[in-house]
């Protein structure tokens, strides 16, 4: 099921930038097109949004495996 959650938040992100990207800088576009790529790319950047939490719930950062040492513990 992360496989799948975590392919489905590469496609939204990759869709946000796209059409985001088509948005600002197209030029020779009606006012449809361009608001039709504007809902496309905040579709994209929610689900990527959505799809990232659900990817992230539950994970902690393992301080001892990145080499990490508080303030009293010296190794």
């Amino acid at each position: 099921m992360k496989k799948l959650i975590a392919l489905i938040n590469v496609i939204a992100w990759s869709g946000f930038w796209a059409f985001g990207y088509i948005a600002v800088t197209a030029e020779g576009l009606t006012r449809g097109q361009i608001w039709v790529a504007t809902v496309i790319a905040g579709l994209g950047f929610l689900t990527g949004i959505v799809a990232y939490l659900r990817l992230s719930r539950g994970q902690t950062m393992n301080n001892k495996a990145l080499g990490f040492t508080h303030a009293g513990e010296e190794a």
